[in-house]
């Protein structure tokens, strides 16, 4: 069925539109979380090999698929052969997934945002007891921070057993982050195409400001130095020295851990949008001349540049954190051996507190041995290797360092107006991947106007969302962040790469992109759909099933608030059946698609010859 007309308004719409999509809350938490925990700069070595092999070629594919067959995920598979009907559902399925918890990060953002506007910050102190004689018992053991996110924001559960009731402010923002979602795409296309222009760039700005700001910080280049220094058994050593670079290349201790690689290609498929059937929703809107490789190629390489620029933001203020934090740790251990051994004011510093330590400790054994126990180990490595992602790292770490800077309403106001933005663009995307294939369908789009479409499936994602609202809402939201996406992806993208090389043809697939943009593609792009591709693709699928396997009792973290921190618990029985339900809804879709189709089509045979 063609569109009856496109829905860019020119092709700098459409980048908007991906970038708009394509950029979000992954490239500022996610891919700083990876660059940490997998070795620094090391990390971008997988990452910028999985965007040649697999970012940029399987990108082109989706787009080209989306812009020659003029139809959503579920119509264009199907056009390329009737079998593959399932790889467009199990797309929806997946998105439908993901816009019923991603938008309750919206709603934390909208929550952080009003509170933005308060003097001092809610999340600057801890509040008074009950008693107002002194500080709240969870706070103390904790941070103000940590105790804002957990505690008043989330009011959690110390588990995924005890659910609680519905955190009503949290259900209000909810409500408001989908109101906002449908009315951005209320009016379908006119809407839709003038949204992306705005949240697409004003997040570059608030970065770009951002930026100015964290380099200016006190300690903002140890995080940058952090970020930086690959991790490699003998880097140390090599140093910058050319002559055993290859060495350092080959021990380098990340690349040889398969986790690496996973996670450097789910951060691909993740922030490029891959699998969802978003990238082939914006596409099918397209021009049919419009130069989608030239496309491919701009948003790819500005996404994965806005990663490793989100990233310098991040580790510049993480840096300016982590030092803040480790020189208070330092004053408070002076402050504590001044008063305990009445020593001269200037006597300690920060220099010489390592010999004053073992001077004490040697000249006064007996009470430096009962003041131990007070006296912490202060180190600023250990302050960047702790490893935070997620909302810990959007909502917890940014907010630490946010409470510290001049100003800190306006630069809290900046941030989660940025991440709101972010989220919103995402949200599009996500949308158009349900919306598209639901107005594509004659049957559908007969009875019911567009924005009814869109207001059922805004209304029933968010009474579906109300979940992660609950107590306990935060651990079903990290067990969709888990599981609702990951295997799946991997397997719908195999499918939809091996679809277009070998039973599409790759030679007519050739051809209609010379129909499309006057030129074939070159021998790279071949090489990569037809060979590469797959090959890692199915790697990686083996290597998360093997990990999974190793890995044994899925577990997860609770916070526990009498010791004011996270622990690790297992996952109860009925977790697990809904993890498995997770992974089968969305892949089950491809074989039982094939089936039905099969066992349509023997009927149908059946029904002819009996006739005949």
């Amino acid at each position: 069925m063609e569109k009856s007309r496109p829905l860019w308004d020119n092709p700098l719409q459409f980048v908007f539109a991906c970038i708009s999509y394509a950029v979000g809350l992954g490239n500022v938490w996610r891919f700083p979380y990876l660059c940490q925990m997998y070795g620094g700069g090391g990390f971008l070595i997988p990452y910028l090999i999985m965007l040649i092999a697999e970012g940029m070629p399987l990108l082109y594919l989706e787009l080209a698929v989306g812009q020659r067959m003029r139809q959503g995920s579920i119509g264009a598979w199907k056009i390329i052969s009737p079998y593959l009907c399932g790889v467009g559902v199990a797309s929806v399925v997946v998105s439908f997934f993901l816009s019923m918890y991603y938008n309750v990060i919206n709603a934390w953002a909208f929550w952080y945002l009003f509170h933005s506007f308060q003097d001092p910050l809610p999340w600057a102190t801890c509040p008074l007891n009950s008693n107002r004689t002194g500080y709240e018992e969870e706070c103390e053991k904790t941070s103000s921070t940590q105790y804002f996110w957990y505690r008043q924001t989330l009011n959690i559960s110390p588990s995924l057993e005890t659910s609680g009731s519905v955190q009503w402010e949290q259900a209000l923002c909810l409500t408001l982050a989908w109101l906002v979602v449908y009315l951005c795409i209320l009016r379908g296309t006119a809407s839709t195409g003038k949204v992306v222009y705005v949240t697409a760039s004003l997040p570059y700005c608030v970065l770009i400001i951002y930026l100015i700001r964290g380099l200016t910080l006190h300690g903002a280049l140890n995080g940058l130095v952090y970020m930086f220094t690959p991790k490699g058994q003998c880097w140390a050593l090599c140093g910058t020295s050319w002559s055993c670079s290859l060495v350092w290349l080959l021990q380098l201790e990340q690349l040889s851990n398969p986790k690496t690689w996973i996670s450097a290609a789910t951060q691909i498929f993740f922030s490029l949008g891959l699998g969802f059937g978003s990238l082939i929703a914006f596409a099918s809107y397209n021009e049919p001349s419009n130069n989608c490789q030239r496309h491919a190629i701009i948003v790819s390489l500005i996404n994965s540049t806005t990663s490793i620029f989100a990233s310098i933001v991040t580790f510049s203020i993480y840096g300016f954190k982590a030092t803040f934090n480790y020189e208070s740790c330092i004053n408070k251990v002076i402050l504590l051996l001044l008063n305990a051994f009445d020593l001269e004011e200037g006597s300690v510093t920060a220099d010489n507190l390592n010999e004053m330590k073992d001077y004490l400790m040697a000249t006064y054994p007996q009470e430096y041995a009962q003041l131990a126990p007070q006296i912490k180990n202060c180190s600023l490595e250990a302050e960047l290797d702790t490893a935070v992602q997620g909302t810990g790292l959007a909502f917890i770490v940014y907010s630490e360092a946010i409470k510290n800077m001049e100003v800190p309403q306006l630069y809290s106001v900046l941030y989660f107006f940025m991440l709101l933005m972010l989220g919103i663009g995402s949200m599009l995307g996500n949308t158009a991947a349900i919306l598209t294939p639901l107005t594509d369908s004659r049957v559908i789009a007969s009875r019911f106007p567009k924005e009814v479409i869109s207001g059922v499936v805004c209304f029933m994602n968010c009474i579906i969302g109300l979940i992660f609202t609950l107590e306990a809402g935060n651990y079903w939201f990290d067990i969709f962040n888990d599981y609702a996406a990951t295997l799946s992806l991997l397997l719908i993208v195999l499918v939809e790469t091996i679809a277009v090389c070998y039973i599409y043809g790759l030679r007519r697939f050739e051809k209609d992109l010379y129909t499309m943009i006057g030129r074939k593609p070159n021998w790279y792009w071949k090489i990569m759909w037809a060979f590469v591709s797959p090959l890692l693709i199915i790697s990686l699928f083996i290597f998360y099933l093997t990990d999974y396997i190793v890995t044994g009792t899925l577990q997860y973290q609770a916070w526990d608030a009498t010791q004011g921190q996270l622990v690790t618990k297992d996952y109860p029985g009925y977790a697990l059946a809904v993890i498995g339900l997770l992974v089968a809804a969305s892949t089950m879709c491809i074989p039982l698609g094939a089936l039905v189709t099969f066992i349509r089509k023997r009927l149908k045979r059946e029904r002819v010859s009996t006739v005949a």
